[in-house]
């Protein structure tokens, strides 16, 4: 039986979400009533099959045979997507060796907040997780398919091809990744020239010279942010073929799992050994493992957001509530920079996702026996995979951590409570990453510095403005004012003051993704400024304490006092240029941080 806790959250999210999940249901066994392509008429059927082959078009037209979408979100501007390339000729070729069919059915947005981080085209990042659903609907909504792989590894991909499949929730689903690139430079040192650059000390080509070396080649980035969270979750929500999250692109390993991705979707669509239709898939049970493994790796604070949204996509209401309660019984099992020196691959090597998911399962923090692609129950995820005379097969992985430093068992955990808090107060909600802060930092009591924008921030710490201890604050940073960019700049001047001595956190209704760092940052403070919360009242010179063990965000100024102030207006000019204003109805539509920060409704299902 689960843990107490595990079991009362997984009740109360059944309980609270359950008018809209069955409407849900009944969307998803409707759907799956009407057969797919018998609907068409002949000319529509013929468009469908003008560009296949002739041996297609007869499997296709004679039916019987799984016909399967590939979704993928391909290109060669993000290192993690350029492996995709050759994905879907190579997963044609595996599914025709099962009797079945493919399409590539959509080419999915994919932008990467790496090469975005501090720029205008950043304010597009967590819009595009929408986007990227509405584009995975476009190429399913043709009618013609009986299940569907999803290409993509990224920070908001994943989360949007996810939310675009459940949509097409009577359709099976495997998710199929690409894989880490080498390790480089390692995460710690590159951080540290940041460090140094933000002071003067180090000079541009000092800096350009690490940052390319830590990112060097093809593949996902190696520490452990959004992109690689996503990976973890898609383990543990039983969406990927096990343990595929961390093998490297370009290895035979890495071909035989994509293989056999095509072989496990053709085997879950109706026309195979087990129907399991994606939305019946994730349940109840699946988003509570989702949210346990982010907080037992010390995963994104991005999962705040994307999880909720996730969740609603599916007929559930997932809440901070549910990620806090948690959080107070799952102990954090991984040290994975940035709450950690070791990368990715290290991780891996010490057991990765496998680890973390056995772990769970032996201290009872999981669901075990839920619907996975690769069958009923989590245990397949608790092994590692490799070639056994060049057939691909799965191991047990050793009794005792290889490595204790990055991986640890749950009965001698890192911390006894997992890295997300929920932080409360006068000022609203907020979540804070505490796995990669010292606890000496976990509170903080300080005057405010008050500032509208990350370059403003910035400039007054090249200025020398920013003397002792402060929280600083950032707003018409919330999805309203500006689409919620990261601010991850801020991180290395951060830490450079709390390095100085000074005791210092910040408090923004914007984002600071998995890079999360050394710094007490209490994020996606809601209600946000534009939407007129009480952020923008605050002023330079007002006491705010933040307090991690006791989850308090607080501003030490009378509440009659506070509502009698004028609020601040957000700058202008916030959203013009690289094609900002075409986001405008999405920065009036999108909803509270709380509730995934999504422009998309669900109303049929509510």
């Amino acid at each position: 039986m689960p843990h107490p806790v595990v079991e009362q959250v997984t009740a109360a999210l059944e309980q609270r979400s359950a008018t809209r999940r069955q409407r849900y249901l009944e969307r998803l066994r409707a759907a799956a009533a009407r057969e797919p392509r018998d609907r068409l008429g002949c000319s529509n059927l013929a468009h469908a099959l003008a560009a296949q082959p002739e041996q297609a078009r007869l499997i296709i037209r004679q039916g019987g045979a799984p016909h399967i979408a590939i979704v993928s979100s391909y290109n060669d501007l993000l290192s993690a997507h350029a492996p995709l390339r050759d994905y879907p000729e190579r997963l044609k070729r595996s599914l025709a060796q099962q009797g079945a069919t493919a399409q590539f059915a959509a080419g999915v947005p994919a932008m990467c907040d790496g090469i975005t981080q501090g720029q205008a085209g950043m304010q597009l990042s967590l819009f595009s997780r929408d986007l990227i659903a509405q584009a995975t609907a476009i190429g399913l909504t043709h009618g013609i398919f009986d299940g569907a792989l999803y290409l993509g590894v990224c920070d908001k991909i994943v989360p949007g091809l996810l939310i675009g499949a459940l949509a097409f929730g009577h359709l099976p689903a495997v998710f199929v990744p690409a894989g880490p690139m080498h390790s480089g430079l390692p995460n710690k040192d590159k951080a540290a020239v940041r460090q140094r650059f933000v002071r003067g000390e180090a000079s541009r080509d000092e800096l350009l010279a690490a940052e390319l070396a830590a990112y060097h080649q093809d593949g996902t980035c190696t520490f452990y942010g959004t992109a690689n969270t996503n990976q973890l979750l898609m383990e543990a929500m039983g969406l990927h073929v096990p343990g595929s999250a961390f093998v490297h692109p370009h290895t035979l390993l890495r071909d035989a799992m994509t293989d056999e991705a095509a072989r496990l979707v053709a085997r879950n669509s109706r026309q195979g050994e087990r129907y399991l239709p994606l939305g019946e898939q994730i349940d109840a049970r699946v988003l509570v493992n989702a949210v346990v493994a982010l907080l037992a790796s010390g995963g994104s604070t991005n999962h705040s957001l994307h999880l909720p949204a996730i969740a609603r996509a599916a007929g559930y209401e997932l809440t901070w509530e549910d990620f806090a309660a948690l959080s107070k019984v799952v102990p954090l099992l991984a040290r994975v920079y940035p709450n950690g020196a070791a990368d990715v691959n290290q991780f891996q090597a010490a057991g990765g996702p496998a680890w973390i998911i056995r772990e769970l399962l032996g201290a009872d923090l999981l669901h075990a026996e839920v619907p996975t692609v690769a069958g009923v129950g989590l245990a397949a995820y608790a092994r590692e995979p490799w070639l056994d005379a060049g057939r691909l097969a799965w191991r047990e992985l050793p009794a005792q951590s290889p490595a204790p430093d990055i991986v640890r068992p749950a009965a001698q955990p890192f911390a006894e409570e997992g890295g997300l808090v929920l932080l409360s107060g006068n000022l609203g909600r907020a979540i804070l990453k505490t796995s990669a802060v010292d606890p000496a930092h976990w509170r903080v009591r300080a005057p405010a510095r008050v500032f509208d924008s990350e370059a403003a921030v910035q400039a007054a710490y090249a200025a020398g403005a920013l003397r002792g201890d402060l929280v600083l604050v950032v707003r018409f940073q919330g999805p309203r004012a500006n689409g919620m960019p990261e601010l991850h700049k801020l991180m290395p001047l951060l830490a450079n003051l709390q390095q100085a001595g000074q005791q210092v956190a910040l408090v923004t209704d914007g984002r600071l993704s998995g890079a999360s760092g050394q710094v007490p940052a209490a994020l996606h403070l809601t209600p946000e400024a534009a939407a007129g919360g009480p952020l923008a009242r605050v002023r330079d010179g007002d006491w705010i304490e933040l307090d991690a063990r006791l989850g308090v965000l607080r501003l030490e100024v009378d509440e009659a006092a506070l509502d009698a102030r004028e609020a601040a207006a957000a700058p202008a000019g916030l959203a013009e240029g690289f094609g900002l204003e075409l986001f405008a109805a999405q920065r009036q539509l999108v909803g509270p941080a709380d509730q995934g920060a999504s422009t998309l409704s669900w109303d049929c299902v509510e």
